[in-house]
């Protein structure tokens, strides 16, 4: 049986992401609004914010401070919310839509990627772009930040991974540290997501042929190309705990499978 159901979106739920504490949920949806849930009771909808002038298919919660949200849209900006007020904090202007967004660690900087090919890092002090992430070559599908915060993974519609460090004094010539490949992109255009092991050494990624993908980040490896799925993985996830990968995919199945990391 379920353990709650959250109703309330008039189109699919295209991202969906816990806050630091567990006790909610926030989602994004092609119906042009990022929702919050209160898990704790219920599954209630706490907030419903409708600014977006399109679709939106991305959104992520700040992991420490004030309880922040930020969301990315085709209607090319990514917006800033506060569960405090009704309307947007900040709006980040972008040319083309936008599909991906994070915070950092600190929720000093926002990450937004889509389809300039770019991961755009911004000041939340300023809400300015204080540096640009290239080498992507096509669509930034997907991006998530390491647990310790350091570096994030994005995934891209060139069929690579990159993992990028973003710590703020980081003397590199390129903050692109990795490019892991094996996964594909198809005809379908979904955003398949990416995701870190609770180690960090590990990181996973949806995939146009089926297949679940991990890769050794240290050494660039693929370690596992996990069959089951009949249709494109669009996101894989590490338990937080476990030796355990979940994945879910347009074959409307959700596979819990173990693995040894």
């Amino acid at each position: 049986d379920n353990f709650l159901v959250c109703k309330g979106h008039k189109s699919a739920v295209v991202d969906l992401h816990w806050t630091t504490d567990g006790d909610h949920i926030v989602t994004a949806s092609p119906d042009k609004t990022v929702r919050v849930w209160d898990v704790q009771a219920g599954g209630i909808q706490v907030k419903k914010w409708a600014e977006h002038q399109g679709f939106v298919n991305a959104c992520s919660p700040a992991r420490r401070g004030h309880p922040l949200f930020v969301s990315g849209s085709d209607d090319g900006t990514a917006k800033i919310w506060d569960q405090r007020r009704k309307r947007s904090i900040h709006t980040c202007q972008e040319t083309y839509q936008v599909t991906s967004v994070s915070f950092s660690d600190q929720t000093d900087l926002v990450f937004t990627a889509g389809l300039e090919n770019v991961v755009k890092v911004w000041d939340m002090r300023k809400y300015e772009v204080l540096y640009e992430l290239k080498g992507h070559s096509d669509t930034i599908t997907g991006m998530s930040l390491s647990h310790d915060g350091n570096f994030l993974l994005t995934n891209a519609a060139d069929d690579t991974l990159r993992v990028w460090d973003v710590r703020p004094f980081c003397s590199a010539q390129s903050r692109c540290t990795r490019v892991l490949t094996g996964h594909v992109h198809t005809f379908e255009k979904n955003l398949l997501k990416c995701a870190w092991s609770k180690d960090d050494t590990k990181v996973t990624a949806g995939s146009g042929d089926a297949l679940v993908n991990i890769w050794d980040v240290g050494t660039g490896s693929l370690l596992y190309k996990l069959p089951g799925h009949q249709g494109s993985v669009n996101e894989a996830v590490f338990h937080p705990r476990e030796k355990i990968l979940g994945s879910c995919g347009t074959d409307g199945k959700i596979f819990l499978g173990e693995v040894d990391l």
